[in-house]
């Protein structure tokens, strides 16, 4: 049923009446959480990457890009740090690339973060609450790629992402890589296992990977083929699905761009110029000493005096 469109009253008496409005409509998201499911409201908000209309006319990108990042509600700060993070990356990428960032989890189960989430999507706009249990390889990563085209609309992104929270991309290098890359039947990121080669059982890491648009529409429409296949670790589950249904023949592995933070993991090594991501940040040190290694805060003009 389409809505009935009211006369709307002078700015004066508008603006009494919304005010009411607004304020029951706080009340009420405090008191009756459950009734105001964030999926539905989220997915076209505006956020971090998303290209606001301003003056002039701006050249359509070379392609969109989606990155989910796959977090836990309770990651208040890691989210933060994201968001100026990849925010900060905007401008570089504007003009090949549309590049937008949500944050991707399962249903909210403690009332705390459900009043807390609330706050942050009224404020950035850039959560997706999924329809599922809260897991990490039981079926997230399924139900977050089956959801995209439902909440962004048919053929809304070239690619799609999956990232996890302790990744860095760099998203200048990583939009410089997919203008190079297929567009269709595409699957990409680092190939694993790092340390030795296994042929066709080889599968691109959960740090971060990619599906163009026609492997994320497959994977709405094979929904009975995968059905009772998406449990156990979710990168190597994905790339059963692909095998399976014979998608996904467009490898682009680029390692070593991507690895994991220096160490002694088999997909470890030391920082390079050219890197497109950087997996395993699990503490605020690590993502200070990778920013670090990137000149991240080169741009930055003294704003105080320093004292001597």
């Amino acid at each position: 049923m389409k809505p009935q469109r009211l006369p709307l009253p002078p700015v004066p008496a508008a603006a009494l009446l919304l005010l009411p409005v607004a304020l029951l409509a706080a009340v009420l998201l405090v008191i009756y959480p459950n009734e105001f499911p964030l999926h539905a409201s989220l997915a076209g908000a505006a956020s971090c990457g998303d290209h606001q209309g301003g003056g002039g006319v701006q050249a359509a990108p070379e392609f969109r890009l989606l990155i989910g990042v796959l977090t836990l509600p309770a990651r208040y700060e890691r989210r933060h740090l994201l968001r100026m993070v990849y925010a900060l990356q905007q401008p570089a990428v504007a003009t090949r690339a549309r590049v937008d960032v949500r944050f991707v989890f399962c249903r909210l189960g403690s009332p705390e973060d459900r009043v807390l989430v609330a706050l942050e999507a009224m404020m950035y706009g850039d959560v997706v609450e999924l329809d599922c249990p809260e897991n990490m390889d039981n079926g997230k990563t399924h139900a977050y790629f089956s959801s995209v085209p439902h909440l962004f609309g048919h053929r809304a992104y070239d690619f799609v992402m999956k990232a996890d929270d302790d990744t860095f991309l760099r998203l200048p290098e990583l939009a410089e890589s997919l203008s190079r890359a297929p567009r269709h039947d595409l699957y990409y990121g680092c190939m694993v296992p790092c340390d030795y080669v296994r042929g066709s059982n080889e599968y691109m890491s959960g740090m971060g990977y990619l599906l163009s648009w026609d492997i994320v529409e497959w994977i709405v429409a094979a929904a009975a083929e995968i059905k009772g296949r998406t449990d156990g670790p979710e990168d190597r589950t994905l790339y059963s699905w692909l095998r399976r249904g014979g998608r996904g023949k467009n490898r682009v592995d680029v390692k070593p761009a991507m690895y994991n933070f220096p160490g002694r993991h088999p997909c470890s090594h030391e920082f390079i110029p050219d890197t497109i991501a950087v997996h395993q940040l699990k503490d605020n040190r690590r993502w200070a000493r990778t920013l670090q290694y990137f000149n991240f805060t080169a741009a930055l003009k003294p704003f105080y005096p320093v004292i001597g």
